[in-house]
């Protein structure tokens, strides 16, 4: 097709506009990295967002404001302007996927999406659906939307599925390094699509059509949440059985095949291993299939943040105290160590469920400033030491490397009692403290 041949050539010379919808966590690293090739048009809704790019500054930790400010104006043009995407030739939906309050997937952002690009799509773009989903949302919902234009995919416009893999925070992969799997409405797109990201990125990894690709998001992270779930499960049964889980698993992880190393922990956290389960669980209700051992992992999952509290209840217990009127810091708000990002995590129930049963919380987290609850914005103490003075218990949730240099012997002097509950299996010198932790013995 005559289009898909001047595609091919504006990749090729450099000369492609490449417009990116959502400036988040996916879009915003994606934009910075073609705007070291391309002409890059970046789209978001949140005006305050784009007034920060425009100022040179950015609202990501992995993108120093020294990244913005040199491409903001030269190749990369922040705007909340949705008609400067009718400038560009591909366009790259990178929007969130959240959940209903049924657990049940949300499209509304991907819906919004495809409505902002139908207003301005013309003959001869390319639309690329990056946002975590079920297998076959590119062609049920988005090229469904595309084609209200009264635009035809193939004829007028192509269409591909490129899943995210962006790990918030890891110094050792990012989006020019990680390898890209890529899936079009047919072949000829994704030849197109794998161009595009080949352009920019190390390695690519074509698939039969957008339905494989989605599958092979969903897949990747159902894999990790199965296998968390797994570990949590055992150390559940380790601590009742006066085993030490970490020491299991660092011992398993010595034999050279056959084993992968998953840790226990208070919960998951993140934008897509505690939501692309419930993903697939409704699509497959929808082949008339019931998913027992993904829904079951879930569950485990979650129950890990009731588990949380309830070790915190046995450790007061101890100094004779109950939860209602204690003082309870929560240390992390992040859903992982050394990271800013606190959506979906763990420490957002245990702080919710913690006020509903009466306790006083503060909580303070290095990097994190706060996090909303059902109870307000949380907000961080401005250091450790203000955070567990005159606590009566202090929970570990995330493994910060800040947390990790602690000396909890002398840490603990702030507190009223020496009650620690630790999630990541952060300390050894505990002998003269009520020390409870998850998949260690407790007794």
């Amino acid at each position: 097709m005559r289009y898909m041949k001047n595609l091919i050539s504006l990749i090729s010379k450099g000369d492609a506009c490449i417009g990116i919808i959502g400036l988040g966590y996916v879009g915003l690293p994606l934009a910075i990295e073609f705007s070291k090739k391309f002409n890059v048009i970046g789209y978001d809704v949140n005006k305050s967002a784009i007034d920060k790019l425009l100022s040179g500054r950015s609202y990501i930790q992995d993108i120093p404001d020294s990244l913005i400010s040199s491409q903001t104006g030269a190749s990369f043009h922040p705007t909340a302007n949705e008609k400067e995407l009718s400038k560009c030739d591909f366009i790259i939906i990178c929007v969130p996927t959240p959940l209903t309050a049924e657990n049940e997937p949300d499209l509304g952002y991907i819906k919004s999406a495809c409505e902002t690009i139908v207003k301005i799509l013309r003959k001869g773009q390319f639309v690329i659906l990056e946002s975590t989903t079920y297998p076959g949302t590119t062609e049920e919902i988005v090229l469904s939307i595309l084609e209200s234009s009264g635009l035809k995919v193939l004829e007028d416009f192509g269409l591909a599925y490129s899943p995210e893999r962006i790990d918030p925070g890891n110094p050792c992969f990012n989006v020019s390094n990680t390898a890209k799997v890529v899936g079009g409405i047919d072949q000829e797109c994704t030849d197109i699509a794998s161009r595009l990201y080949g352009s920019i990125i190390e390695q690519i990894v074509p698939v039969k059509d957008a339905r494989t690709a989605e599958a092979v998001k969903i897949v990747e992270n159902i894999f990790r949440n199965v296998n968390i779930a797994l570990v949590n499960e055992l150390a559940l049964i380790f601590e009742r059985m006066d085993i030490d889980t970490w020491e299991v698993i660092d011992a398993a992880a010595t034999k050279p095949y056959g084993f992968m190393a998953f840790y226990p922990g208070p919960g998951i956290g993140g934008h897509c291993i505690p939501l692309d389960p419930f993903y697939m669980s409704y699509k497959a209700k929808k082949y008339g299939f019931i998913p027992r051992f993904i829904e079951t992992s879930g569950e485990i999952n979650n129950f890990m943040r009731i588990h949380a509290i309830n070790l915190i209840e046995r450790g007061l217990k101890q100094v004779n105290k109950g939860l209602y009127g204690s003082n309870v810091t929560v240390m992390g708000l992040a859903y992982k160590k050394n990271i800013t990002d606190t959506r979906e995590s763990p420490s957002k129930k245990i702080i919710e469920e913690l006020i509903n049963l009466g306790a006083h919380v503060k909580a303070y987290d290095p990097y994190a400033s706060s996090i909303t609850t059902h109870y307000g914005v949380i907000a961080s103490e401005e250091n450790m030491e203000s955070a567990l003075d005159k606590a009566d218990c202090a929970i570990f949730v995330v493994d910060h490397a800040q947390f990790k240099e602690i000396d909890i012997q002398d840490a603990v002097k702030r507190m009223v009692s020496p009650v620690i509950v630790d999630c990541k299996n952060m300390f050894a010198n505990t002998d003269s403290l009520i020390y409870l932790g998850i998949g260690k013995s407790n007794k």
